[in-house]
Order: C-alpha cells, then structure tokens, then sequence
C-alpha cells in the first residue's frame, strides 16, 4: 500500500480513540466536574450530535476545496478541539471540544476513503479503503483500552492531551505523506436529495439509528456499572474496553463477510443476538464474567450490521443517482443513534431503575430496528416485483 494511506490510518486511529475511549472514563469526569454519571454521559451524546450534523455539512462546504488541503482543515479541528477538552475549566467547556472534535468525523472519513481509492489502482480500492479503516479498529482494540487504562492511572485530561499529540502527527503524516490532489466535483443537491425520497433508503438509515443506539445505551456507561455492579476495579475496566475492541473488529469482519451473502439475514441475525445479548447483560450484570462476555458480544453484533446497512443504503442511494451525500448522512445516522443511546441511558439511569437499565433500554432499540430490517426486505421485495412487471 502507499506510504501516504498511513497519514488516513492515523487520523482513523485518533478519531475512533477520541470517540470511543469516552466510555472508560466517565467516572473520572463526573467526579472533577462534581456531576452525576448521565449528565458526564453528554460527553459522547454532543459529540455524537456533532457528527451527525457536521458531516454533512462540511461534506458538501468542501467540496470545491483540494482534497489534501480539505483533510488537513479537518485535522486541525481535530487536534484542536481535543485539546479544548483537554484544558476545559468545566463541563461546558468540555463539552465545546467535544462539539469541534466531532465536527471532523464524518467528513474525514467519507473524504479519506476517496482518496484511499484514488491512491491505487482499481484492483485494490476496497483493500485500501480497509486499510485506512483499519486505524479505526486498532484504535479500539488498543487505543482505547490503553486510554482508559491511563486515565485510571494518572488523569482522564492526559488522555485527551495524548489524542491531541496524535492530531499533531495527523496533521504533519498528511502534509508530507500525501500528494496533491485535485478538487473534487461539487454534488448536484437536487439530485443527492432525491435520493432521501426513497423509502428503502429511510428505512436503512432507520436501521443506522437504532441498531447502535443498543449497544451504544449499554457501553456508554459500562465503566460505573462494571466498578459499582458487578466488581470490577478501575484498571479491570481497561480489559472491558479490550472486548469491546475485540467484538468491534470481530463483528464488522463477519458483517461484511456474511453481508455477501445474504444482506438482510445478517441483518437479521446480528440484530436478534444484540439484542439478547443485552437483556442477558441487564439480568446479570453482577457477575464480573457475564459482564464481560456480553461486552463482547453485544459490541461484535453491532458492528456486524455496518457494513450490510452501508451496502444497503450505498445501493438505494446510487440506483437513484446520488451518493455523496448520502454516505455522509449515513456516518451521521450512525452517530445519532450514539446519541440517542447515550441519552436514553442515562434517563433510565436518572428515573432510578439502576445502572444495568441502559441493558433492556438498548434491547428494545435493537428489537425495533429488526423490525425495520424486515419491513426494508419486504420492501425490496415487493420494488423488485414492481420492475419484474414493468419489463
């Protein structure tokens, strides 16, 4: 692979430490700020918000920029706004840096995964696009256990001022590694927007909500319940953090493995099992073992319905023309439902009914979302029955 994909690899690297590390260090940031668990849990619901109106925004603003120096902008709002958190006085300002940090995401990734293709030949396209991709895994299979294992033992700010060093190497990887790229064409709105109209695209980005709104109920505040539930210390949380990064890589291996096959049975499938998964979580989560496996386990479902949802909305969305924005969209519906999972949490967690709630919160979001899993089937059916007639 060129040398210049590892510039995307460690901006996929810092990103997925900087949303995904959160989870192991809520404790420590509620106890500085002198606040509660759930209000502590707006740390990843803002960011989460950010996302989802950041990258379409700045997809479509940068557009008309050169492809290199559009990365290298969204970089610096990278390092910039961990840093922001880093050095925030209060839970506001916290809770800006969050905000400017998640405004990067979407777009650096829907923009990097261009320029992965454009950086190879045709043949390998889809490996590059893995492999800047493949930042975003490690991040959670290492960078972030790590990052809540330092948090524990020194200070969660030192986390954020380690992400922020990381921006810098961003920064400075993509200004050397990368060529000079032209601008690319400015998106058609009228025609992305078409692309909103369809039914089996609102249905899929349904599914981009809900299905991680589950487990996102549950891992956001697995760091309280496991120290205060089910035993864990503060450095056992770490180990949590490396299941759930070792379910992330294992499920989206199998999602986009199984996806081939047979899309809406892996569907299906993941989604069924996430959702049990976590009702088995809020029933035991006293015992240190089931905890941990059902952090595995809810984390390798979930992410075993990304890549069959982005198939699935990809193709709706380029049979009516448009793509740009809808890939964007979509990295956004993924971080809403972030959001709302984040959110609904913390409410059965504020209502009293215990840290192990967000469980059987999240299952109902999963079980909902394989409703709509099979309404898009029927759906699709029924749209393939239609053109069968019209020929």
């Amino acid at each position: 692979m060129p040398s210049a994909l590892w510039a995307l690899v460690i901006g996929a690297f810092g990103i997925g430490m900087t949303e995904f590390t959160i989870a192991g260090i809520l404790p420590g940031i509620a106890t500085e700020f002198g606040t509660t668990i759930p209000q502590a849990g707006l740390m990843v619901t803002v960011y989460a918000l950010g996302v989802f109106v950041g990258a379409p925004v700045l997809t479509i603003l940068g557009a008309g920029m050169p492809r290199k120096a559009l990365l290298l902008a969204l970089a610096c709002i990278f390092t910039i706004g961990n840093l922001v958190t880093a050095l925030a006085p209060s839970l506001s300002i916290a809770l800006v840096g969050r905000v400017i940090t998640s405004f990067n995401h979407g777009a650096f990734f829907g923009v990097g995964a261009l320029v992965a293709m454009l950086l190879v030949p045709p043949h390998k396209r889809a490996q590059a696009i893995a492999f800047m991709f493949s930042g975003l895994t490690v991040a959670n299979l290492v960078g972030v256990p790590l990052g809540t294992w330092l948090a524990h033992v020194t200070n969660w700010r030192v986390v954020f001022f380690v992400i922020t060093g990381i921006g810098v190497v961003m920064i400075a990887s993509l200004a050397v590694l990368l060529p000079h790229l032209e601008k690319g064409a400015r998106p058609r709105i009228s025609t992305e927007l078409r692309a909103f109209a369809d039914p089996q695209v609102l249905l899929a980005m349904g599914i981009t909500v809900l299905g991680p709104a589950g487990f996102f109920t549950a891992i956001t505040y697995i760091a309280p319940l496991a120290i205060e539930v089910a035993g864990y210390s503060e450095q056992g949380v770490a180990l949590l953090m490396v299941l759930f990064g070792l379910g992330l890589v294992i499920g989206n291996w199998l999602g986009g493995r199984f996806a081939d096959r047979s899309l809406y049975m892996t569907l299906y499938v993941s989604l069924a099992l996430q959702g049990i998964s976590l009702i088995i979580l809020w029933l035991w989560a006293d015992s240190a073992i089931i905890l941990g496996l059902m952090v595995f386990l809810m984390a390798a479902f979930g992410f075993a319905t990304v890549s069959p949802i982005q198939k699935l909305v990809m193709d709706r969305a380029n049979a009516a023309g448009a793509s740009t924005l809808v890939a964007s969209v979509n990295i956004g519906m993924f971080n809403l439902g972030n959001a709302l999972g984040a959110w609904l949490g913390g409410v059965t967690i504020t209502a009293g009914y215990g840290l192990a709630s967000p469980g059987w919160t999240g299952a109902i979001l999963s079980f909902v979302a394989l409703g709509l899993a099979g309404l898009s089937a029927l759906a699709a059916r029924q749209d393939a029955h239609a053109r069968a007639a019209a020929g």
